[in-house]
């Protein structure tokens, strides 16, 4: 079965459709790719996935749980919201760090303000405090950023910054990890840093889906990619079918178009 399930999801706003029956599977381990002109709806996508949108129809269901079905019209509380975009991890091309929080405080943080809703926080505050802090260590451990834990965003380049977000993404140990053009506000040199940490994620099997316009990476890294273009998916399949046997005349063009700006 596979870990996400997308059924027929539009999303409108006022009258500008922009997203136009969108339905795709993702199973446990793989890495989806999502690629498209700018403004084919590839961000709506992903923030209608994470309820940061609310789609106009259809459904997500995530390890065979509906989260969103737009057919049921019961009225949902913050607090279910929040506890449904836990099953996604996102990334924001932006970094969306928060400025007054080191590095570490920025990745420790949801799993502070969660941990205080338990009934046992209270009575083993600094036992679940510690457990936190080490969990956050390791995962900037990992993102090599031993030595700049400390460092409030500020003092980071635009590379370290997207390695504490993906940190953070990963803190609350997501379902899926999202990845909305990650590397759309960096120069070539850091975004090698940041491709090379989401290579390493895919070779650990996470679960992720990666909007990109780094055609050779999704090219190398995804099981699947999905073409979009105004608002639907044109063309998907395994990135031998989408890179050398096109099957559509707009993939084609996208591509070639691609291929030129390289």
């Amino acid at each position: 079965m596979p870990i996400l399930e997308v059924n027929h999801i539009n999303k409108s706003f006022g009258s500008t459709k922009v997203l136009d029956d969108i339905s795709f599977s993702l199973d446990r381990g793989k890495a989806l790719a999502i690629i498209g002109s700018s403004g084919s709806g590839k961000t709506t996508l992903l923030r209608c996935l994470n309820f940061l949108e609310t789609p106009n129809a259809g459904q997500i269901i995530v390890n065979g749980e509906t989260l969103f079905d737009a057919a049921d019209h019961t009225s949902k509380s913050d607090a279910e919201i929040r506890k449904r975009r836990l099953h996604f991890g996102m990334v924001f091309q932006s970094f969306n760090l928060f400025p007054q929080y080191t590095a570490l405080e920025n990745v420790m943080l949801a799993s502070l303000l969660l941990a205080k809703e338990r009934p046992d926080y209270k009575q083993h505050k600094r036992e679940i405090h510690e457990e936190i802090e080490h969990h956050a260590i390791e995962l900037l451990s990992q993102m090599s950023l031993e030595g700049r834990m400390s460092h409030y965003p500020h003092q980071l380049s635009g590379g370290q910054q997207q390695r504490v977000a993906i940190a953070r993404a990963l803190a609350l140990q997501p379902d899926i990890l999202c990845f909305d053009e990650p590397t759309s506000a960096l120069d070539p040199e850091l975004t090698g840093e940041v491709l090379k940490v989401i290579r390493s994620l895919a070779d650990q099997h996470t679960t992720m889906i990666i909007v990109t316009h780094e055609m050779a990476f999704a090219r190398d890294v995804a099981d699947h990619i999905l073409f979009m273009d105004g608002g639907v998916i044109v063309e998907q399949g395994s990135p031998a079918d989408l890179f050398e046997n096109t099957q559509n005349e707009r993939t084609r063009a996208f591509l070639s178009r691609y291929s030129q700006n390289s």
